[in-house]
């Protein structure tokens, strides 16, 4: 005697009486948010940390430091919408 095959069940609709379900609204650019405020202390810290990783693009090649730190903060105000 062969074994009946499990089939998976068919989907079930939703009642014709429950509600539908809202659309999501459409996902919007970063910029269109209101912005958090940021202290001194925490973009000084964004800066560094990005001018870090510039320094580490480069290997750490001396005499870039001042460079690294003005495209760093240009960068982070920029991404965070302070303007330069």
């Amino acid at each position: 005697m062969a074994a009946k095959k499990d089939r998976p069940a068919p989907p079930r609709k939703a009642p014709a009486s429950a509600p539908a379900k809202p659309a999501k609204p459409a996902p919007q650019s970063f910029a269109s948010h209101a912005r958090a405020e940021i202290s001194a202390e925490e973009l000084r810290k964004l800066i560094a940390e990005a001018a870090y990783y510039r320094a580490k693009r480069r290997g750490f090649a001396p005499a870039y430091e001042v460079e690294d730190w003005v495209q760093a903060e240009a960068e982070v105000k920029e991404r965070i919408g302070t303007g330069r």
